[in-house]
């Protein structure tokens, strides 16, 4: 009988399929390259540039702005997203997602309804959101029933029962896989998470806020079947009962029942299969009831992540690598993690009071910093920059206009961050200063619609890219003594600024570092690593850029004077009262001011370990090397 019912729907697609597509068995089973490309809306890409061959500016403009959605990390089509925008002819309209997911379009409206306060139209367009999104999920769901699909044949059991199992296990497999593509926005790298779950989280509340009890009920009691031990929706229930009267009866939306059921059961089949037949399982759902997993898998699991993370880790590089000299640093992202080579993110570089100093000294660089003065950017007219070197930090000092310690911490972070590179990427090999550089990218406010540019262009810092030809040329005027670059946060209360790291195309991003306060991203400076900044859309970031090499000869010239202001100024705060200074270029503005405790009475963060006392720099000096 089951093989009976097993034949009769095959027939039934088939003819289907037949009716729809075509008699040729191939003309529904296109290739995973051709698949991939449709997910990513490639096809619009070419449609965008025929479109604007044949003077179909309104089409061109539509099919680009959907292949952009879907692809916003891609550099040209965002120039020529820009370019559109300034053609006359073009409108607002124009702009349009033509591949645009209902769900997901009422769900960003709703949740904007919620943030907003207002809750009832939340409530219309998260309902909406709802039903279309278990929509969206029966028509994948569907499609998981499509041929086998193992490129390892010789895995596949060549037994009737075995065969079966497989594929069906495939089937299973992909269909739970379904809720991640649902709940993944176009152009997002995740999904998110329990996206079914939320929306009744969402509802539940809202409902409770337009004075629908019952409804509100009905959701709580929806979401207790993802987390039936969930405390504070168990306390919302016993308010709804209370509110409601003890007699009224509250059962859970009987979609999510049917939801629920039938994810479970397809998961216990599923790790059944894994555990007696092989093979692995990557459940998308944090919901899962941790019994239900068989408890020597559970052990598997984990040993095979153990392995996993052991093997992902970048031995040549993890052998090269030298001790981290100071207490309480953290390495947040390697190489490996970050999709490139000589890569790395460290934390807790600074202290939040710190980078509150080291913010203070940047405004000192509106009024006289180092020919900028909160100029438009040289590399956008959307941002203001401000920019402040060692040397200059040092004369304001000297001068009166900022603290001596703000200035003397910008020059010991700076050092810090030196010592943290040297020792982890060419331990034993000095590195020197090239240029160090407090910046400022400031957005400007009435600049920023339709705004598609960056805060800087992809670049490398030693050679000159040509990404047509995969190609970075090291000769000038290219900075080719740079050997490593590094940027030390200052905060993070901006939009945008983010750095990206790209292949040579300049297009494809391997890994993005979102700024925030004390932590230093550094990298080396050559062809392995272009990399730009996303726009400062709001707000002001405020970083240390720091380059280094290993040629003495091309050791920042501004640091050493910079170096030796600061310890004229040590001597002057170190001498007894009333004793006059040896040699009249001590005489400055500062002089009269009232002593400030220099370093030793303020406490660092940096906890520096033995053996790694300060190495005074060279005093070989040449032409700075300016940003």
């Amino acid at each position: 009988a089951l093989f009976g019912r097993v034949l009769q729907r095959a027939d039934c697609l088939r003819h289907c399929l037949e009716r729809r597509l075509g008699a040729a068995p191939s003309a529904h089973r296109v290739s995973h390259a051709i698949r991939r490309d449709f997910e990513q809306r490639e096809p619009y890409n070419y449609l965008q540039v025929a479109f604007f061959q044949l003077k179909k500016l309104d089409q061109a403009v539509s099919a680009a702005h959907t292949f952009f959605v879907a692809n916003p990390q891609h550099l040209q089509m965002r120039e020529d997203i820009e370019k559109y925008r300034r053609m006359s002819g073009v409108k607002s309209d124009n702009f349009q997602d033509l591949e645009a997911m209902p769900h997901w379009e009422a769900y960003e409206a709703g949740v904007q309804h919620y943030n907003e306060d207002e809750y009832l139209q939340a409530v219309a367009r998260l309902e909406e959101s709802l039903t279309e999104a278990l929509s969206a999920l029966e028509d994948c769901r569907a499609l998981c029933e499509g041929p086998w699909e193992d490129e390892d044949k010789k895995d596949m059991q060549p037994g009737l029962y075995e065969a079966i199992a497989a594929h069906y296990t495939q089937v299973l497999k992909c269909r739970q896989q379904c809720v991640l593509e649902i709940a993944t926005k176009p152009g997002g790298i995740s999904a998110t998470e329990d996206f079914i779950p939320s929306h009744l989280d969402l509802l539940q509340f809202a409902y409770s806020q337009v004075g629908n009890q019952a409804l509100a009920a009905e959701c709580a009691a929806s979401y207790l079947l993802f987390y039936p031990m969930d405390e504070p929706m168990l306390e919302k229930m016993k308010q709804y009962h209370a509110e409601l009267g003890e007699d009224t009866a509250v059962t859970a939306r009987e979609s999510i029942q049917h939801y629920v059921q039938r994810s479970l059961m397809e998961k216990k089949l599923i790790y059944y299969a894994v555990e007696h037949l092989g093979g692995t399982f990557n459940d998308p759902d944090l919901w899962t009831p941790d019994d239900l997993i068989p408890e020597n898998l559970k052990e598997t699991h984990r040993e095979n992540q153990e392995k996993q993370k052991q093997e992902t880790l970048d031995v040549e590089e993890r052998e090269k690598r030298g001790p981290l000299l100071f207490e309480g640093i953290a390495v947040t992202m390697d190489s490996q993690q970050m999709n490139g080579t000589q890569r790395v993110v460290f934390d807790r570089v600074l202290t939040e009071s710190e980078c509150k100093d080291l913010l203070r000294l940047t405004k000192a660089a509106v009024e006289a910093g180092d020919g900028y003065r909160a100029r438009r950017s040289p590399h956008t007219p959307h941002e203001r920059f401000e920019g402040l070197t060692i040397l200059k930090a040092m004369q304001l000092a000297q001068n009166g206009n900022v603290d001596w310690r703000d200035a003397k911490l910008l020059l010991q972070a700076s050092e810090k961050t030196r010592k943290i590179i040297e020792s982890y990427f060419t331990p034993g090999k000095k590195l020197y200063f090239s240029f160090t550089h407090l910046v400022c990218r400031t957005a400007v406010d009435e600049e920023q619609e339709g705004r598609m540019d960056l805060s800087h262009p992809v670049h490398a810092d030693n050679c000159l890219l040509d990404p047509e030809g995969q190609e970075c040329w090291r000769e000038p005027p290219a900075y080719v003594y740079r050997d490593y670059s590094g940027i030390l946060y200052l905060n993070d209360d901006f939009q945008g600024g983010g750095l990206f790291f790209t292949g040579m195309d300049t297009v494809t991003i391997t890994a993005e570092v979102h700024p925030k306060c004390g932590r230093l991203v550094a990298f080396s400076s050559g062809k392995e690593n272009p990399h730009g900044v996303w726009a400062v859309s709001r707000g002001r970031r405020c970083a240390i850029a720091l380059w280094y090499t290993h040629s003495q000869e091309h050791a920042e010239q501004e640091r050493v004077k910079a170096e030796e202001l600061m310890e004229r100024n040590d001597v002057e705060q170190d001498r007894p009262d009333g004793e006059e200074s040896q040699g009249a270029d001590h005489c400055s503005s500062s002089s009269s001011k009232a002593p400030v405790p220099n370093s030793r009475d303020r406490p660092m963060s940096w906890g520096h370990k033995p053996g790694s006392d300060r190495t005074r720099h060279p005093k070989m000096l040449r032409v700075r090397d300016e940003f």
